[in-house]
């Protein structure tokens, strides 16, 4: 599968190492479990907003993801091709590909009121993370004028985002 890891590793005690998924005790093993990076071309999304409007935003994208994107007239187009490949970073993170019955709609990407991305996952997709050891949810994404681009890693080990998280809002980008 392109783009996923698929051999499990530690970021351990080291240079350059000890922030990463640190934890209050001080445990700073993360196992990265799956990484997946997607680059899609704005217009691509562009036409699909236009040959097929809200069956295509239906089909991809949550309620909350559709409002976020529709609310920026001037970005709409970036919002939602910047989540479309979050999406796609995530199933191959997951390494899945769309096999195993996964919805878009099963991946839902939000921002917290720091204007961090916060992956949040439902239905079949969220069982096969529990069933791979995916605890943790590393998530970036950029766009421009002409391309979106975002990466997923999957992490296990100690959990600071297993949980909905608080304080969420309609941010950038």
């Amino acid at each position: 599968m392109t783009g996923a890891s698929s051999v499990p590793f530690n970021l351990g005690p080291g240079p350059g190492n000890t922030a990463v998924g640190s934890t209050a005790a001080g445990d700073t093993g993360v196992g990265i479990l799956g990484h997946g990076v997607d680059l899609v071309e704005n217009s691509r999304i562009a036409a699909m907003l236009e040959a097929h409007g809200d069956h295509f935003t239906e089909r991809c994208f949550t309620v909350t993801e559709r409002a976020y994107a529709d609310h920026a007239v001037r970005q709409r187009v970036e919002r939602y091709a910047v989540r479309f490949a979050a999406k796609e970073a995530v199933l191959k993170a997951l390494g899945t590909g769309w096999t195993d019955g996964i919805a878009w709609t099963e991946m839902e990407v939000l921002r917290l009121a720091t204007g961090e991305p916060r992956l949040l996952l439902s239905g079949r997709a969220q069982q096969i993370a529990a069933e791979r050891g995916i605890v943790q949810w590393w998530l970036s994404m950029s766009h421009s004028a002409h391309y979106s681009i975002a990466s997923a890693i999957a992490s296990g080990g100690p959990s600071r985002r297993s949980e909905a998280p608080k304080g969420m809002s309609a941010g950038n980008p």
